[in-house]
């Protein structure tokens, strides 16, 4: 089984940049032993303009039986697996993936001593595996891989091209190329999905196999669409490795959408302290501007929807300005971890009168919503697809209909000033899209005029003169409430 990395260069950027970022000479064709057998790199072609590395894997069959024998899934005999002299060695599998993180450790961690410039510059890249088995066939192989910025090529292969009327294999020829991706993004990708594609691995998956998916996944599985299938077949159907997973997950992602610390919402501790030597994160200085945002419209009962882990109803808390608040989230474990960060088991009885925590889905009125001063929805639209925001406007502008509605969602245009963000991507792997200013601001109005609401903008965090701030806030006012206030 085999499968090559190539990328294309020039006299001012080599191609041959791929034998640093591989840590793996191309002048030299080296092996490595594994478990399973051999591994070799090598390298087809290497110039300036383009460069080919190809890795190897020689299956022993035997030793593969004796390491085996006895030990498939769940620790009970495998006979197919202690059966493995037949043509399976010669497909991509999970052993293809244990000799990608093994002869290329470094790459994968994105590690460069000679050249640390080289992990984080994004190169053109083609993977090719010739015979990849695919349980789910071509469109789960362009399910899984498009999402991540690969274009995918996956041909079906005949079972046998003499007799084209049996019909095609479970395996594919897959080719991906991408301009946008690191070699260390690539080669996490396949650490991942192969095994994923082929349904198997071919030895025992301990605990520790959930800690090398959350390495192997960082920055990229938490937003997959296909995440649940992933995890469940990347730890070998094991309910139990499965669930620890999608937890570290969902807390990755609502970390992410937060933009706080997994290790600060895994706790359930304060939030940070603003020093005069670091500003105030941006989660921070948002909940601010919603606070005062709030109070100064006079809410007193107000609606968290979309409460995430709780940050914000806890910083409400705070105030006794605020005498009931509510959080709301679709997601139960998003929720446990609210109750916890609130610590409502130990909370006293008058200051747990002002909290409540409920399940439910902005897609769909609630009447338990009706009636409140105000409501948020603080970075919650983006995560919505466009064609459900609909639902979404009418739940919370025609059904709940609080006297105030502040949204808060990123500016697009503020991404460049981002740093650590490749151009044209979105902040979080699960935003479904980000607004510009003006396109932000005409759907707010949209919604206004529908509803009955005058609208007002505010920005959040440091308004930069170009391209804005960071976060965009509208300020949804009923017109009763106006004309109150004028008066």
């Amino acid at each position: 089984m085999f499968l090559t990395i190539s990328t294309t260069g020039s006299a001012e950027r080599p191609a041959t940049d791929l034998g640093f970022l591989l840590h793996k000479h191309p002048e030299k064709a080296q092996a490595f032993s594994i478990s399973y057998g051999t591994a070799h790199v090598l390298y087809p072609e290497a110039d300036a303009e383009r460069c080919t590395a190809a890795l190897l894997l020689e299956v022993d069959a035997v030793a593969l039986v004796r390491r085996g024998k006895g030990k498939g899934r769940g620790g009970a005999p495998d006979a197919a697996l202690a059966q493995y002299v037949n043509d399976r060695p010669y497909a991509a599998s999970s052993l293809l993936a244990v000799a990608i993180g093994g002869v290329f450790s470094s790459a994968v961690r994105g590690q460069c001593h000679a050249r640390p410039e080289l992990p984080g510059q994004p190169r053109p890249l083609r993977v090719e595996v010739p015979a990849l088995p695919a349980r789910g066939g071509p469109g789960l192989v362009h399910r899984l891989f498009e999402p991540l910025g690969w274009t995918v090529t996956a041909e079906p292969v005949p079972l046998d091209t003499e007799f084209p009327q049996w019909g095609d294999s479970r395996y594919v020829r897959l080719v991906l190329a991408a301009d946008t991706l690191t070699v260390a993004q690539a080669l996490r990708h396949l650490y991942v999905l192969l095994p994923v594609l082929d349904d198997a691995k071919h030895y025992w998956v301990a605990p520790d196999e959930v800690d090398k998916l959350l390495r192997a996944g960082e920055g990229w599985l938490p937003g997959h669409p296909e995440q649940d299938l992933i995890t469940h077949r990347y730890l070998s159907r094991r309910w139990s490795l499965t669930r620890q997973a999608r937890e570290a997950l969902e807390l990755v992602r609502l970390a992410e959408a937060d933009d706080s610390d997994v290790a600060d919402i895994d706790n359930a501790v304060e939030a940070e302290t603003e020093t005069e030597e670091k500003p105030a994160p941006l989660a921070v200085q948002r909940r601010d501007a919603i606070t005062a945002a709030l109070r100064a419209h006079g809410a007193a009962r107000v609606l968290d929807l979309g409460c995430g882990q709780g940050q914000l109803v806890q910083h409400l808390l705070k105030d006794p300005a605020f005498t009931e608040i509510v959080g709301v989230d679709v997601s139960m474990r998003a929720l446990t971890i609210a109750s916890r960060r609130l610590k409502l088991d130990r909370m006293g009885e008058r200051q747990a009168a002002r909290v409540r925590l409920l399940q439910g889905s902005l897609a769909y009125s609630d009447m338990r919503l009706k009636g409140y001063d105000a409501a948020v929805l603080s970075e919650v639209i983006e995560h919505l697809d466009l064609p459900r925001l609909p639902a979404l406007e009418h739940a919370v502008f025609a059904a709940a209909r609080p006297r105030t509605v502040l949204v808060t969602t990123p500016n697009v245009e503020y991404n460049v000033r981002w740093e650590s963000l490749p151009a044209g991507h979105v902040r979080h792997g699960d935003h479904r899209f980000e607004w510009t200013r003006e396109e932000f601001r005409a759907w707010a109005r949209r919604v206004g005029e529908r509803h009955g609401y005058t609208v007002e903008f505010q920005p959040v965090g440091p308004d930069d003169p170009e391209v804005g701030p960071p976060t965009q806030m509208a300020v949804f006012t009923t017109t009763t409430v106006k004309e109150a206030k004028a008066a």
